[in-house]
């Protein structure tokens, strides 16, 4: 059973039949709200809001430990990360669907380990690569099934939220190589890794990031309640084709 962690924009699934949902508790605490479990298509799907079905979580206080805890407990073979972020890149337009292939961690605060506290033992992971390759390929194969655009590769900035970047802090990111910018993919990747989980952000351009484009002055957040709106929707079909493989 995949698992879908819904950003912002993404607070539920439309084409999901629900058959059931379910609160879970873990040893690192709650999660950010009730597994909702149901059927697209016929599959079986998991889904879980990020910032809460309200969306009241700012990332900083996202509990990705219990998130991540509570996914693995049901038994699901991958997470697909659905994140909102901001173009670094020109060539990234707001409603561009992008699949990073790296990140670059610069959040700071969060709890970003299983592996701490009283008697837990040092452990390290391999992170060279924090995406799933074979996850990342099977989105890419369901976007292109429904004729849906998605750019194959990216670095992926996480910042720490919740307020937006200065376009100095984005000038920093592009020369440190990033070309989105986002809020959420850290420490989440990581511990998906720590987990043994396949694990794949789909990045939807909310707008360009401060500095960029017509966000050179300021950015414009009404705009981003659009673009997201409609961008969901090919996000729905993407996954809609993914869960049916």
């Amino acid at each position: 059973m995949l698992a879908i962690i819904g950003g912002s924009g993404l607070s539920g699934l439309a084409n999901l039949e629900v058959t059931h949902r379910q609160v879970v508790r873990t040893p690192y605490g709650e999660p950010s709200g009730p597994l909702t479990f149901g059927r697209i298509g016929g599959k079986p799907i998991a889904f879980l809001a990020r910032h809460g079905y309200g969306h009241t979580i700012p990332p900083h206080e996202v509990n990705y430990c219990a998130n991540l805890w509570a996914l693995k407990e049901q038994k699901v073979s991958g997470v697909v990360s659905i994140a909102s972020v901001g173009a670094i890149r020109r060539e990234f337009g707001p409603g561009s669907l992008v699949l990073p292939d790296q990140i670059i961690d610069y959040t700071w605060g969060r709890r970003s380990t299983f592996f701490e506290g009283p008697g837990a033992k040092v452990t390290h992971i391999d992170f060279t690569e924090p995406f799933s390759a074979s996850l990342r390929a099977r989105i890419l194969a369901a976007a292109r099934t429904g004729g849906e655009a998605v750019a194959d590769g990216g670095v992926y900035a996480a910042t720490q939220g919740p307020r937006l970047e200065t376009a100095a802090e984005i000038n920093r990111l592009e020369r440190d190589g990033a070309c989105l910018v986002g809020m959420t993919a850290m420490p989440e990747a990581a511990l998906a890794r720590e987990l043994g989980l396949e694990y794949a952000t789909l990045a939807v351009v909310a707008n360009h990031a401060a500095g960029r484009g017509d966000s050179a002055h300021s950015i414009s957040l009404d705009k981003i309640e659009v673009v997201l709106e409609n961008a969901m929707r090919k996000v729905r079909r993407i996954i809609e084709n993914l869960v049916a493989q």
